[in-house]
């Protein structure tokens, strides 16, 4: 009796939670309606940002957004990958233990912290480095970003390095195996799934991030040519027109930015779940 009562409230919320879901995404495409009605959302996507010209494409957004989360997720993922084989699998001592727990304290800072401190220390030495612009460029947002999704992916890969069986470890070791073989050949491999899933979960937390981009990117409206250019995210986009007049399509192309961010984010979702499916199915 018990156990059919939790199944129906678990069924409940699931419902509940999936109607929410597609009610938010129907709000923004109703709300986005008067830019992609009449088959004007291949230009939208294509067409750059000018107001004055009465045009209002997000093409330049969906550009910077690529390219600070996907350089982001890029400079992250070897201080990921070499965090976490320290962690499990190089030095399991008390030096080890230490730094998960740095890096468990990492994911519990808030965003806007991460951001002063690109503000204060990384732009400025981005500008004094190279010599150009104010520093506030794709490459300081995007090396801040590492840092700030780099903690979630060491824990990920930590967890999925420590799923590998003992038994594969143990017979890397009677066979006299080294730490670094022992990485390379059965820990890496075995798991690979877990490794592309963390990668995934990471690039669809920078395409999501907002206080990164809008503090240190420059937020300038155009597609940027070299990492020392500015750019505006999707999200900063969003961040920056919502005070717009609510009639306007200056407002309107908000929701045309959330869509493009529901779309890409729900097809992250699908990979992670198809992803998890093919290694449930080796592993069986």
């Amino acid at each position: 009796m018990v156990g059919r009562i939790t199944e129906r409230l678990f069924f409940i919320c699931a419902t509940i939670s999936a109607t929410i879901t597609v009610l938010i995404f129907g709000f923004m495409v109703f709300l986005g309606l008067p830019l992609i009605k009449g088959g004007q959302l291949f230009h939208l996507l294509t067409q750059p940002w000018l107001p004055d010209h009465n045009l209002y494409g997000i093409y330049p957004m969906v550009m910077g957004t690529v390219f600070i989360a996907s350089l982001g997720v890029v400079l992250a993922f070897p201080l990921s990958i070499g965090c976490a084989s320290l962690i499990t699998v190089i030095d399991g001592g008390i030096f080890s233990r230490i730094l998960r727990r740095v890096v468990q304290m990492m994911t519990g800072i808030p965003t806007v912290i991460y951001g002063f401190v690109g503000i204060f220390l990384l732009v400025p030495f981005v500008r004094e480095l190279f010599l150009r612009g104010s520093g506030m460029c794709v490459l300081s947002a995007s090396i801040m970003l590492a840092i700030l999704v780099a903690p979630t992916m060491i824990l990920f890969f930590v967890d999925s390095f420590e799923s590998v069986p003992k038994s594969y470890m143990q017979a890397v070791d009677s066979l006299g195996g080294s730490r670094v073989q022992k990485l390379i050949y059965v820990v890496i491999p075995g798991s690979w799934s877990g490794i592309l899933t963390g990668l995934i979960l990471a690039l669809g937390r920078a395409f999501g991030d907002t206080l990164i981009a809008l503090m240190i990117a420059g937020n300038a409206v155009q597609v940027p040519s070299s990492l020392l250019d500015s750019a505006r995210t999707l999200t900063a986009h969003i961040a920056l027109v919502i005070a717009s007049d609510y009639e306007s399509l200056e407002f309107k192309s908000i929701f045309a930015c959330g869509i493009v961010l529901y779309v890409f984010t729900t097809l992250l979702v699908v990979l992670v779940r198809s992803f998890g499916y093919a290694s449930r199915r080796n592993s069986e």
